[in-house]
């Protein structure tokens, strides 16, 4: 398709641009054609600083896709609404409006939406979009919907769950990534990959009738993975031939110097504000 696409880096742990800052999160800032969207939207700390360092203005925001509901993926949505007087489209999986928590030597501790950003969907149903499927979000972005979790290499290991004591598991079914068409091939977008990256990756093949994998750009969720974990993962997206390779947020510091090591001519670095053009 003969359209231009922008991708600008608004919220992540490390910062690429003069003017940025970093925290614990993601939110990415999506320009293609006419339309104007984000995927994700961080804590909510440095997401309207951000956009302003990079000239742009949440204003014109008219699509908001959460790729799961953890507090540093959901919390900026308040900015967003208010900037945009609420004049957003929201997606989301049902799953991630749903209570999500954590469970460590510290104790079972909240990580879910923030209690504004739950409002804002709870009370705002006629923007709000859930789905369990594939969507098209705007022409030319899709949504993965649910993932199927194909690969027992990726099975969640964390201690993520659904109530305070701790006892029921989350296995994050809200989980979902963005995948774009561009002139080079599939762009795609990971919030955390709680999924498997590789079980993501499979899906949109299979949502894209075997188009290639151009770009691959998010959170990994490889941090606390083992190096057996880190090494199947390499292994496995070897087949992709992905040409942009961009590891963010989650990923971890082992598995982003791993993946470095392994794909060293697709790799790049980024962090809040880098910008891709396509």
């Amino acid at each position: 398709m003969n359209w231009s696409l922008k991708v600008t880096v608004l919220s992540d742990n490390t910062v690429a641009a003069i003017g940025a800052r970093g925290e614990h999160g993601l939110a990415f800032w999506i320009e293609i054609v006419t339309h104007r969207l984000l995927v994700d939207t961080g804590q909510g700390l440095v997401l309207a600083d951000n956009a302003r360092a990079s000239g742009l203005t949440l204003g014109a925001v008219e699509t908001v896709v959460l790729s799961h509901g953890h507090y540093d993926h959901t919390g900026g949505l308040a900015a967003v609404f208010h900037e945009t007087a609420g004049r957003i489209v929201i997606h989301a999986h049902p799953d991630a409006l749903g209570p999500k928590y954590k469970r460590d030597a510290a104790g079972v501790r909240y990580i879910g939406m923030p209690p504004e950003t739950r409002e804002i969907l709870m009370t705002g149903r006629d923007r709000l979009v859930l789905s369990r499927a594939s969507v098209e979000v705007v022409p030319g972005i899709r949504t993965t919907g649910e993932i199927p979790r194909r690969h027992p290499e990726e099975a969640i290991a964390e201690p993520f769950c659904t109530d305070i004591e701790g006892r029921s598991s989350d296995p994050l079914m809200d989980d979902q990534a963005v995948f774009i068409e561009t002139l080079h091939g599939t762009a795609v977008l990971l919030g955390c990959a709680h999924a498997g990256v590789i079980n993501t990756l499979d899906h949109i093949l299979q949502l894209t009738g075997g188009k290639p994998v151009y770009a691959v750009i998010g959170g990994m969720h490889l941090s606390s993975a083992p190096p057996e974990s880190i090494e199947w993962t390499i292994r496995e997206l070897r087949r992709f031939r992905i040409e942009l390779l961009v590891p963010l947020h989650c990923t971890g510091h082992k598995a982003s110097a791993a993946l470095w090591t392994a794909f060293p001519e697709s790799c790049r670095p980024a962090g809040a504000g880098t910008v891709f053009e396509f």
